[in-house]
């Protein structure tokens, strides 16, 4: 039997961004549930109209969807997670339609591993930069992203 939706949302905010604090899964929990409710672009198809699991497991999107990175086990993935209470009550306040509201539309994040984050991701240009949100850059689409 798969995951429930709470489930899965709950498993990819502890795995992406459980060091973060309740603020930063919050900031994952926004991102994955602007996918699945974008109208426009890539993530409107692979959604298909609102569907958590197919946005959380898009080929090469969620490194902690994946059990193998770079042809090598990934021990982080959410099929290891234990989520906690709190991890439960953050997919329950995204499903609730909560968001949070720093990250807007965003629809893309990524730890850059350096003090300053680019300008734009994903890099063909479809992201611009929009905020910083602990160790994580945090992107709004641009006009080229409904092309895709």
């Amino acid at each position: 039997m798969g995951y429930s939706d709470r489930e899965l949302l709950a498993r990819i905010v502890q795995c992406e961004a459980g060091g973060e604090g309740d603020n930063g899964m919050k900031a994952v929990a926004t991102v994955v549930m602007n996918r699945v409710n974008v109208s426009v672009g890539e993530y409107a198809r692979i959604s298909q109209g609102g569907s958590i699991r197919n946005i959380i497991f898009q080929q090469g999107q969620f490194d902690c969807a994946m059990e193998t990175l770079k042809n090598q086990y990934n021990p982080q993935n959410i099929y290891n997670m234990n989520p906690t209470d709190v991890h439960y009550n953050i997919a329950d306040w995204a499903l609730s339609g909560n968001r949070l509201n720093e990250m807007g539309d965003c629809l893309w994040y990524l730890n850059p591993f350096k003090p300053i984050c680019d300008n734009t991701f994903p890099y063909n240009g479809s992201g611009t930069f929009h905020t910083r949100l602990g160790d994580h850059c945090f992107y709004r689409p641009t006009e080229l992203y409904r092309q895709t």
